[in-house]
């Protein structure tokens, strides 16, 4: 998957109840929302790069088996 910072990601996986921390290749994301126990959207932070995401629960961590693709936005101009 891909988006440019500040896109919301939905995250699916199983065991996500009490996640303290996601984060985009080492980089935290400073919004996060966990809807228990499957599924997590996260804002791309400012600084991200393209890595796997990690999610952080008080039972252990998960990262992702493909990356992230952190793109540049798209910027039109009209003449």
């Amino acid at each position: 998957t891909f988006g440019p910072v500040g896109t919301t990601v939905t995250i699916t996986g199983t065991n996500f109840t009490g996640a303290t921390a996601v984060t985009f290749n080492g980089v935290s994301a400073t919004t996060f929302k966990v809807a228990p126990p499957t599924k997590i959207t996260a804002t791309v932070p400012a600084g991200a790069t393209t890595g796997p995401i990690k999610v952080t629960t008080p039972v252990g961590s998960a990262t992702s088996t493909s990356n992230f693709t952190v793109s540049t936005p798209h910027s039109r101009s009209v003449e």
